[in-house]
């Protein structure tokens, strides 16, 4: 949306104001908020290799649809629709993650999975670099369908999650599995969806009182990284062409945010297995306020873009790293539930980003004031880790 949002501002047959604009950018990340929670949860009781196939075709779908949308209403609708399965992603790829990995190698696993985040963000800048000038906004757009030629080598590559395997009694699968990804078959099964538990044992158990300060702090941090990601994402490139730099160079600054996070999320996972996950993402959340408020200031270019690496790195990557934490911290049965449950609620910071972004640029404020309140976020999430419990949950 941040690669397209400046010529959608410029579409003079649907002429949008920034708050319908910022209101745009929120649809899909509505459909997140509902989609986190609700796959999240069923992935848990139904599969999560069936679930994340499946939120990667409709995603994939809805954005064919958006490209032809008419009026920003078809728009939006295809947007909301594609959100309820990326949102579903996430959270069922950081529990199949987490479960296909070596302790020692958690968080840099999570980090290598989790860069494909960023290296989307950067294609998506790429693309609307060449496509732009030649098919418009919706030409970009429609390279979002392009993953649905992915599903079929997907679905033969993927295996499905070993605590599903061993939830349903496939013990013998289950075992042949962990042998060939090197893994312990999980201990102590739960059988969730078997044994009658169903949701409400899967909902219980992750807002159980034995876990309540951490949830409130994952879910604080969380907020505040989302709020950052996607208000940086959507209106990063619109805010530096305010402040003097012509399109192209504007898109070069998303192309540098995203992919300074997708390599300082390899770089934050191989520090936080040694340094711990809360000195970690605490510390880059920090500098990622700091390099989003020195960019209030005008700099020579190379300046400028290493505050914006900062940025990405202190948002995407810090992020991307505490949700891998926080799908290793619950137990196992309700890994990814609980994932969901607590990207739902960050999808309400995910949601406020692009419209606090279009409020400020509505507002008349000046283009400073948007880097002091993203700032501002970016202080209260890294608070918000220092305060995470040490110990992991039983």
């Amino acid at each position: 949306m941040g690669a397209v949002l400046p010529a959608l501002a410029d579409d003079k047959a649907w002429n949008l104001s920034p708050i319908q604009l910022g209101a745009l950018g929120s649809y899909a990340l509505l459909g997140m908020f509902f989609g986190a929670f609700l796959i999240g949860t069923l992935s848990d009781l139904l599969g999560r290799r069936r679930m994340l196939l499946l939120c990667a075709g409709l995603f994939s779908l809805t954005m064919a649809g958006a490209a032809w949308a008419p009026t920003p209403g078809w728009f939006a609708l295809f947007r909301f629709i594609g959100g309820l399965g990326l949102g579903g992603v996430i959270p069922v790829a950081a529990a199949l993650t987490i479960e296909y990995s070596a302790p020692q190698r958690r968080n840099f696993n999570y980090g290598v999975m989790y860069s494909g985040y960023s290296f989307g963000i950067l294609c998506a800048a790429a693309v609307a670099i060449q496509l732009l000038p030649g098919l418009g906004w919706r030409g970009v757009i429609a390279c979002g369908a392009v993953p649905l030629v992915l599903l079929w080598p997907m679905a033969r590559a993927l295996p499905e999650s070993l605590e599903y395997l061993v939830g349903q009694g496939r013990q013998a699968e289950a075992v042949e599995l962990a042998a060939r990804l090197g893994v312990d078959v999980p201990s102590s099964p739960v059988r969730v969806a078997a044994s009658g538990h169903g949701w409400r044992w899967v909902l219980r158990e992750v807002f159980a009182r034995r876990h309540l300060r951490a949830t409130l702090c994952f879910w604080i941090a969380l907020f505040c990284g989302l709020l950052l990601i996607y208000g940086l994402n959507t209106w990063l490139p619109t805010i530096m062409r305010k402040s003097g730099y012509d399109l192209g160079s504007s898109l070069t600054f998303l192309i540098v945010f995203s992919l300074a996070s997708a390599l300082g999320g390899l770089v934050l996972g191989k520090i936080a297995d040694r340094a711990g996950v809360r000195v970690t993402v605490g510390v880059f959340y920090l500098l990622g306020a700091l390099g989003v408020l020195a960019l209030m200031f005008r700099h020579g270019m190379a300046l400028n873009y290493l505050f914006v690496a900062l940025a990405g790195v202190g948002s995407i990557s810090a992020a991307l790293i505490l949700t891998g934490h926080l799908a290793n911290y619950y137990p196992g049965p309700v890994r990814a539930a609980a994932t969901g449950w607590a990207l739902s609620f960050a999808r309400i910071g995910a949601m406020s980003g692009p419209l606090l972004g279009g409020y400020v640029a509505a507002s008349g404020l000046g283009v400073g004031v948007n880097f002091v309140v993203f700032a501002a976020i970016g202080l209260v999430g890294a608070i918000a880790v220092w305060l995470l419990p040490a110990a992991r949950s039983a």
